[in-house]
C-alpha cells in the first residue's frame, strides 16, 4: 500500500484502504516500513530528502524539489522545505535512531508558505512551478537558468507555464526570459552558456553543422564548443572526432570540454576560449555585438544590476596575466596588437 502511494503514506490513507493498527505495528516491527513521523509510514530510504522533509513537517521545495525530479543541478545544496504558515510541532530532519553518512548532514532552509500552495503538488513535493519560483528567488543565475532549461527542454513545463511563472516573479526578473534556452540539452551546456554570456560573449546554441549534426555552442561567431558527458559520449568516439573535423572545416575553432571540466575546472575552459578568440583570424572586431546590446541585466539571487562591459581580447594568448598585473600597467610597454589581414594602422 505504501509503495503504491509513492513510498510515503499517512495513517488515514492506509486505514481507508483496509489497514489496521495491528498491521501497521507488525509492518514496522518486521522492517517492511518505518515511521518517518507520527502518523507517517514510508518505504523510502531513511535519508531520502523527501523523508527528511516530512520528518521536519513539510514538503520539498526549491532546488531540493528539482533534485528529487532528477533536474539539472550541480553539487549539493541545503535541504529546502516548504512549511505551512500555521504549522506547529516541527521536528528535526535527522532521525537519531537511523544511522547515516555524516556527509549528508546538510543545513535545512524552511520556507513558510501560504495555505494555497499546499493544494498543489504531492504530499512529498510542491508543484514544479512553485519549486521553480523558489529557485529563481533563492539561487544564483546559472543555477536558476539550468533548472528552467531542464524543465522546458524535457517538457516538464510548457511555454505558457513559463510565462505564468514570469508573471508571478517580481518585475526585476523580466530579463530572465532572455537567459533561458529550451533547446539546451545538458547541464554543462547550460552552465557554459550562462557563464559566457555573463562575461559579455555572444553565444548561439545548437548551431546546425552539415545535414544532421549540431554544435552545442558557438561563441562570438568563431569558437565551436562541445560539452561532453561520459554517459552519452563514451560510445561515440569516432562520431565526435568526425564532428571536430567538420567544425574546423566550417572555419570555427573547435574546443571540446568534458562535463567535469565545466563543473570544476571552468577557469581553464574559459582561458582556452579566450585564447582561441584572441588568435582566431575571423574573430569580430567587437565580439560583444550580440545578445542584450548594453541593456541593464538583473541577476536572480543578486539584487544589484549588472551592466555589460565591452569585452577585452586577452593580450596574453599563451596564459592569463599574473594576478594584480595588467598588460598596460607599470612601466612596461604593452604588447603590440595582432594585426588582421587588410586592416589599416
Amino acid at each position: 500500500m505504501v509503495d503504491s502511494l509513492g513510498g510515503m503514506a499517512q495513517k488515514q490513507q492506509l486505514v481507508r484502504r483496509g489497514a489496521r493498527d495491528l498491521d501497521l505495528t507488525a509492518a514496522v516491527r518486521n522492517g517492511s516500513v518505518f515511521r518517518a513521523r507520527q502518523g507517517w509510514y514510508s518505504t523510502l530510504p531513511p535519508m531520502d530528502d523527501r523523508v527528511r522533509a516530512v520528518r521536519v513537517g513539510g514538503r520539498l521545495t526549491g532546488i531540493s524539489a528539482i533534485i528529487a525530479a532528477d533536474g539539472w543541478v550541480l553539487d549539493k545544496h541545503p535541504l529546502h522545505v516548504s512549511i505551512p504558515r500555521n504549522a506547529a510541532r516541527l521536528r528535526s530532519h535527522r532521525n537519531r535512531r537511523v544511522r547515516f553518512d555524516t556527509t549528508n548532514r546538510q543545513n535545512v532552509v524552511l520556507h513558510w508558505d501560504e495555505a494555497e500552495l499546499g493544494e498543489r503538488g504531492s504530499v512529498l513535493v510542491v508543484a514544479l512551478l512553485d519549486a521553480l519560483y523558489r529557485v529563481v528567488l533563492d539561487e544564483s543565475l546559472e543555477t536558476a537558468v539550468a533548472a528552467l532549461d531542464w524543465a522546458l527542454h524535457t517538457r516538464q513545463i510548457e511555454d505558457v507555464d513559463f510565462e505564468v511563472l514570469l508573471s508571478r516573479l517580481p518585475k526585476e526578473f523580466d530579463s530572465l526570459r532572455e537567459w533561458v534556452d529550451p533547446t539546451c540539452e545538458s547541464l554543462p551546456e547550460s552552465l557554459s552558456r550562462t557563464r559566457l554570456r555573463l562575461r559579455g560573449h555572444s553565444v548561439v546554441t545548437q548551431v546546425p553543422l552539415g545535414d544532421a549534426k549540431r554544435i552545442d555552442l558557438v561563441v562570438d561567431g568563431c569558437v565551436g564548443i562541445e560539452t561532453d558527458g561520459r554517459q552519452f559520449h563514451l560510445e561515440r568516439f569516432e562520431y565526435d572526432r568526425h564532428k571536430d573535423v567538420e567544425i574546423t572545416i566550417a572555419r570555427l575553432h573547435g574546443l571540446r570540454a568534458s562535463a567535469l571540466m565545466v563543473f570544476y575546472e571552468w577557469d581553464s575552459v574559459e582561458l582556452a576560449i579566450e585564447t582561441a578568440l584572441s588568435t582566431h583570424i575571423d574573430a569580430p572586431a567587437d565580439a560583444n555585438s550580440g545578445l542584450l546590446h548594453g541593456r541593464l541585466i538583473v541577476v536572480p539571487g543578486n539584487t544589484r544590476l549588472l551592466r555589460r562591459r565591452r569585452r577585452r581580447v586577452p593580450e596574453f594568448p599563451q596564459g592569463r596575466a599574473p594576478r594584480g598585473s595588467h598588460p598596460t600597467g607599470g612601466n612596461e610597454r604593452a604588447p603590440a596588437r595582432r594585426e588582421r589581414p587588410g586592416r589599416r594602422e
